[in-house]
Formats: C-alpha cells, structure tokens, sequence
C-alpha cells in the first residue's frame, strides 16, 4: 500500500491464510471459564436472576479475522454468532488478498511465456503468439473469490455459528442492533472486526472506470495502454506485475522520496532492479497527485495533475488511460455505534490495549468489547486479524496471550515475490542503538542455489538481521522466487527465539529454496553451507 501523507499502508493486501484448518482440526471443549466481568448496578439487581445473553460472542464483521475468531471460539466452547453484513469473507476474499491472486497467477503464466529468452535457456520454444482472454482472466479471479468465500460461510454453519447478515451497531458495550432488522442481540463479549476500505486522498475523483481503486481494479474490466498508480506499496507494486505482464505501461506516482518507501531500502533497490527498470514503467518520486480527473474509455484521458511534495508547486500534468489509486485503507468504523460506548478513534482506528481490549476515550478498558484487524490499526494484514481475533479469544477466555507482531510475516506477490517478518534494516538499527545491542547481517543468495538456477530464478536475497550477542534472528527480508512461502521458517523462528546456532544445524532439504536461508543462517556464524 502506499505511501505519502496518508494512512500506513495495509497490505491488501495480500497476504493469505488457511481459512478454516484451525477450527477444523480443534476439539471441542463441554465448557469454558469466562474472564469474570464487572456488571453496573449489580447491587441495585441484588437478588434478581439477569437474564442469560443470546450468545457467549458476537463478531461484528466477517472477513478473514472475524472469522478466525469465530472458529477458534467455536473450538473454545462458545456460542458464536456473527454480523456479516452480506460480505463473509471481507475485503481479503472479495475484493483483496484471493481474487488478486488469482490475477498475478494468470499475468505471471503469460508473462513467464512470452519469455523467450527465459524457455530457450531451458530448451522450450513456442511457436506463434502468446495471447490472454481478458474475460476468462477476470472470471478465474472472480470464481476463485465465489469458491473461497463459500468455504468460509461453510465452515462457520458446519461448526454452529450463527451468521447473521445484517451489519452490527453497537447499543452497549455487550449489545449489539442488527441494523434494519429492528432486533438487538446481548452476548457476553463483542469482537469488532469490520476492516477497512480504500483510502482516496483528496484531489482525487474516481468513477470506478478510468480513475479506480483495487476494488474496481480487481474486475478487470478493461485493460488499459497505459495506467498511472498512485502509490508504490504492496498493492501498486502487485497491479503493476499484472498489467505490465498484460501488455500496459506503467507510470508510478509517489509522494516519498524513494520508491517503495516502506520495504527495507536494500530490498526496494533490488526490486528497482528487477521488477521496475527491466520493464514498461516509469516513475514520479516526491509528487503528489493533487488533482485527478476521470476521462472517458477510448475517448478522453484521465488527467494527473503533480505538486512537488515538500514546496506544493506545480511539476507536471499528464494525460494516460487510467489511474489506479493505491494511497492505503482506511478503517471501517463508520456506523458503528462507537459513540455509545465512549470510544474516541484515531484517524477512525478503534484504540486497544495489547490484548485486543478496547480503549475508551480516557483509555480505560471497556469491559467485554474487543477490537482487531485493520479495524485497531495495529498492523493491516489479513492473517494478522485473524491473529489478534484469536488472541483475544484467548483473553476472554481467560487464557492470556499477547501476539508478537514482530513475528507475523507479510509478502508482496510479484514475480519474484518479496516477503518479510520484523522490521527493515534501517528500524532495527535504531532499535538496537536504544536497547543497547549491535546488530548483525548475514545474506544467503538466490544465484547460488542449486533449485532456484535449475528455474532460471538465480536473482534475489534473503537477508537476516540478528543480535550478536544472543545470536536471536530480529528480521528476515527476501525477494526471490516463492519467498512468500520461504518466510514462514523465519517467522517461526522469531516467535519461538530460535537463534543462529540452532537454526544453521537444522537440516534443509537438497536442493530446495530453502538452502538459501540455511546459507544465511550459517553465514552470521561465519559458517559456509557450500
């Protein structure tokens, strides 16, 4: 997500997560010890029987982390229900994390055989042209989406939650109105989970054709010549592989000084290299896109018109077929009835604690209301919602946990893809200059491993970031082929405190990717593994 004055991105997306397995495979518990809950006015009911909630939780929104939360509460003996408002699944399976999937897997086959250099080298030689049918590329994201998203409403029936459709607002704390159906429901505890939209800086009008967001682009209703994307996160650097792949040039806009401002500086440089430069894009760095116009497909241009960032004057108009706004998301927390609980949110995050609880204005604990995912800001990705949604299902439960957010992984699905867990270089120095630590770096390398030549994919790094004195792993940056699936080790290893030593004498299959990581390992003992 991108970048400039505007919210932190959020990785639309993007990263993925096995929708139901948890819950699936969890037994079921006869009984569960609720965390006790101060009730008002107990003394003035004293004697009286209170009557009994319609549900243990309810979970106001349904994308990837509400219904983590459900599963797991479901395995935690709970009564759940939640507020779907017609979008199981959320922004991630429906206009997110799945359906774009779908788009760079389809771009990426058509990119990797109009290679011919690339298949020679292997002995492969296509004759003709290769082309694509736009139409079945937007039906397989699509389709994929319908398919994903019943699985999950699937699961959540199969496992006895009730889903209701309509959206949730809160009455109380505990209280929830099911907006439109003249009904409130009681529960015991309440998990906010309703994520987050697009953020459209000002300046900017979309008509959902020639000036759209990833909800509009996910369609792929029309591919255009060429297309200008605001912002070089996670997903402006996504739909540039897509339709770059599909024949469009690409014009990035950037309020940042640098591209890709948010990765890890030596990771953007590499990505510079390999995913910009060799290919139909350009850039504007330090710009802002103050004012864009919406044209007319095949008839009038869309208009940019660019300040420069820090004096405001104007750079430069152009004139291209498309705009893509990538500026970040922003919290859903309207209509929420937030008001009612003396909640005071931040840019429209709901505040919480550590674990998930949420904050009043004065920053006291609201007693049985809980918030997670893009919702509380914390940190934007779909498997880190279900994380926190998890979490505090522990919480309320009675079991306290606390995520390490330092650990959750995040990835960029480009071809080669990047993929990360803690923070970049440039954040970890300066964490280790507060807490008194040095820092090291060790780097294994994809042009010496022995899978990744043998795909013709011999370009990228991973690059660890340790302490030196207790050898722990503090961060892991990659970009490389399948490095979304090479950083779940390193994640893991960060969440468990495996240090260098252990890890380096841990046996990696041969040859696999992941000898590049058992290289970097061994590299920051002043080993080699060739």
């Amino acid at each position: 997500k991108a970048a400039g004055p505007h919210l932190r991105p959020s990785l639309a997306g993007q990263a993925m997560l096995s929708a139901f397995s948890a819950a699936l495979s969890g037994a079921y518990l006869p009984s569960v010890h609720l965390a006790p809950r101060a009730t008002a006015g107990r003394g003035a009911l004293s004697g009286l029987r209170m009557a009994e909630p319609d549900f243990d939780l309810v979970i106001v929104g349904c994308g990837v982390g509400g219904h983590g939360a459900a599963l797991h509460a479901v395995s935690r003996g709970l009564k759940v229900a939640v507020c779907a408002g017609e979008d199981v699944g959320g922004t991630c399976v429906n206009r997110g994390c799945v359906p774009s999937k779908a788009l760079l897997a389809a771009s990426g086959r058509v990119r990797d055989m109009q290679n011919d250099k690339h298949l020679a080298a292997m002995g492969v030689k296509l004759e003709g042209a290769v082309t694509y049918d736009r139409q079945g590329v937007a039906d397989h994201a699509n389709n994929l989406a319908s398919r994903v998203q019943g699985n999950l409403r699937g699961s959540l029936t199969a496992l006895g939650v009730t889903v209701f459709e309509e959206k949730g607002s809160l009455a109380g704390p505990t209280s929830i109105e099911l907006v439109g159906a003249g009904k409130t429901i009681e529960a015991k505890n309440v998990i906010l989970a309703t994520g987050s939209v697009p953020f459209v800086p000002p300046g900017v009008e979309t008509d959902g054709k020639t000036v759209f967001t990833s909800d509009e682009a996910l369609k792929l209703e029309w591919v255009p010549d060429w297309i200008a994307i605001i912002g070089s996160g996670y997903i402006g650097l996504e739909f540039s592989d897509v339709y770059t792949a599909l024949g469009s040039e690409v014009t990035f806009i950037e309020a940042m000084p640098k591209m890709m401002p948010f990765f890890d500086r030596q990771i953007a440089q590499l990505a510079d290299r390999i995913l910009i430069r060799p290919r139909a894009i350009d850039s504007y760095t330090n710009v802002f896109a103050s004012e864009v116009t919406p044209g007319i497909p095949g008839e009038r241009p869309a208009t940019v018109k660019m300040i420069d960032a820090n004096t405001k004057e104007h750079v430069e108009t152009i004139e291209v077929d498309a705009v893509m706004v990538c500026t970040g998301r922003k919290p859903f927390s309207e209509g929420l009835g937030l008001e009612n609980v003396n909640v005071e949110t931040n840019r429209g995050f709901v505040p919480v604690d550590d674990k998930m609880r949420a904050l009043d204005k004065d920053g006291n604990v609201i007693d049985g209301l809980w918030c997670i995912g893009d919702l509380n800001g914390k940190m934007m990705l779909a498997h880190a919602a279900s994380a926190q949604g998890i979490s505090a299902v522990e919480n309320m439960c009675g079991h306290e946990h606390v995520l390490n957010h330092d650990a959750v992984p995040a990835a960029c699905f480009t071809h080669p893809e990047i993929a990360m867990v803690g923070p970049t270089e440039e954040q970890a120095k300066e964490r280790a200059e507060k807490e008194g630590w040095e820092m090291g770096i060790a780097q294994g390398n994809f042009k010496a491993n022995s899978k990744a030549l043998a795909e013709g994919e011999g370009e990228g790094i991973a690059k660890v970031i340790f302490r030196k004195d207790t050898f722990e792993v503090v961060a892991v940056h990659i970009i490389g082929i399948h490095a979304a699936d090479l950083i779940q080790e390193c994640a893991n290893a960060i969440q468990h405190g495996t240090t260098l030593q252990e890890l380096s004498m841990t046996v990696h299959t041969h040859p696999t990717l992941c000898e590049v990581l058992d290289e970097a390992f061994k590299a920051g003992l002043g080993r080699s593994a060739h």
